[in-house]
């Protein structure tokens, strides 16, 4: 384990607000930042940002929001065009920054898409550490509660490790993309990400709820009424939702309708100690959905698709075949090249033209550059 590793854990925590100016200040002054930010999603039932970590090329620090009433200082060298932020899977990221600090980032560099655009098979940050630098970070503290304090300092550590090298990684992937041309990929989609944002659920909860989809009217109104009582109880003892009863078992319930807590015992996943506790709640919530009238019966929303024509299903048949030997041929995943929605999207306008391509919706500037042309001549042997 590397020197800088092992002094981590004494990087300065900032959690006094003039401090945090002075940082945001120097901060300011740098051309390139490394960023990385850890959250309690496993552990609270409302997520936050628990810790955001910056390095420099010569310093690092652990920034606590928890402690800090006011982040606003630190939007302006994220948000500054002039300064690159450097970040590693940063959609989450950007998107927490946004929803609980109003902060954008308006210059990134995502390590893991450039990984990923270098044809690496293993984009992780902790296997391109390892193999890059000889780091290896400590997986115990991936899911740990960052919500808790004060930090531990191997909990420091491992946090500053996560920025520390991302300054260098970028320096060896930046250039290896240059080399093959492909640079100007990554600032596109990076200037995507750079726009994702939190976005409101709304509807019944069983919207989002995996695997819903396959239960219909009665079970769907009786998995609603779970899914709200499971709500409640998470809000009240600030847990996530799943770790109070899981959504498969609050599907079987549904479809099986338990009256009794004997009935109950039986549904898979249920626990005795779940049935102790809530046993009497849910069979409530059972009997209100099983109440509920036939004309209000909730039903799942579906997008209407028309039915795809033969010529569409040949087209999107011969179109796999083709990203496959392009896939080869750049030594790229075949979802990089063109995931299977584009490809759709594809088949479906069918363009003929260059200027047709711009009708179809999610496909990039670089893809239409790198294979464009290709992929009209591919869909005009239809003709």
């Amino acid at each position: 384990m590397s020197s800088q590793i092992q002094q981590a854990g004494a990087c300065e925590i900032i959690t006094d607000a003039e401090r945090f100016s002075e940082v945001s200040a120097l901060l300011g002054r740098e051309t390139e930042l490394a960023v990385d930010l850890e959250m309690d999603s496993l552990h609270h039932y409302q997520e936050k940002v628990c810790l955001i970590q910056i390095s420099t090329r010569s310093e690092s620090w652990l920034i606590d929001p928890l402690a800090l009433k006011d982040l606003s200082p630190l939007a302006a060298p994220l948000s500054d065009p002039g300064i690159l932020t450097v970040m590693h899977g940063a959609d989450y990221d950007i998107r927490s920054l946004h929803r609980d600090f109003g902060i954008e980032v308006g210059n990134l560099f995502d390590t893991m898409i450039a990984s990923r655009f270098l044809g690496l098979t293993e984009f992780g940050l902790a296997a391109l550490l390892k193999s890059r630098f000889g780091v290896e970070l400590n997986k115990k503290y991936q899911k740990a509660d960052w919500s808790k304090r004060p930090l531990s300092a191997e909990m420091c550590a491992y946090a500053t490790a996560d920025t520390a090298y991302l300054l260098s990684l970028y320096d060896q992937l930046r250039g290896e993309l240059a080399e093959k041309g492909r640079l100007s990929w990554l600032e596109e989609e990076c200037r995507l990400v750079c726009q994702a944002r939190v976005s409101d659920k709304e509807g019944p909860l069983f919207i989002s709820c995996k695997g819903a989809g396959k239960l219909k009217g009665r079970s769907l109104a009786v998995l609603e009424e779970l899914l709200q009582l499971r709500d409640r109880l998470a809000r009240e003892f600030d847990r996530p939702p799943f770790k109070v009863i899981s959504a498969e078992t609050l599907q079987e319930a549904a479809e099986k309708r338990p009256r009794s807590l004997s009935e109950l015992a039986a549904v898979k996943g249920m626990t005795p100690g779940q049935i102790q506790r809530h046993g009497e709640s849910i069979l409530r919530a059972i009997i209100k959905g099983l109440a509920l009238p036939e004309e209000d019966l909730p039903r799942f929303p579906r997008q209407r698709k028309e039915e795809p024509t033969d010529g569409t299903k040949e087209r999107l048949k011969r179109l796999k075949s083709w990203r496959e030997q392009q896939s080869s041929l750049l030594g790229l995943e075949p979802g990089v090249v063109a995931p299977n929605w584009l490809l759709e999207s594809v088949a479906d306008a069918y363009p003929l033209a260059p200027d047709d391509l711009n009708s179809v919706a999610g496909m990039r500037d670089w893809q239409k550059g790198l294979y464009g042309r290709d992929l009209l001549a591919e869909l005009a042997a239809d003709c």
